[in-house]
């Protein structure tokens, strides 16, 4: 599989890009905290995992109900 621009559209957008200059990230000053996005994200994927687990619980818990409370018909295997 090759690397690069395989159709006209997409060359066109390497010439055009090719000159473009950007921002040098490593002397910018971020906006955010490092420490307070990772504290976020934490938060976050906890949060996330929590209610994983509440959902499993909840299936669980009404899969036993209605196991519990299903009424199973007699039917002739013949007929």
């Amino acid at each position: 599989m090759a690397i690069g621009a395989e159709d006209y559209i997409d060359q066109l957008l390497v010439k055009k890009y090719a000159e473009e200059k950007v921002d040098n990230h490593d002397s910018m000053e971020s906006m955010v905290d490092p420490e307070k996005m990772m504290g976020a994200m934490n938060d976050y994927a906890s949060m996330y995992r929590n209610m994983m687990n509440l959902k499993q619980r909840l299936n669980i818990a009404c899969y036993a109900i209605n196991a519990r409370t299903a009424r199973y018909n007699k039917t002739s295997q013949y007929q």
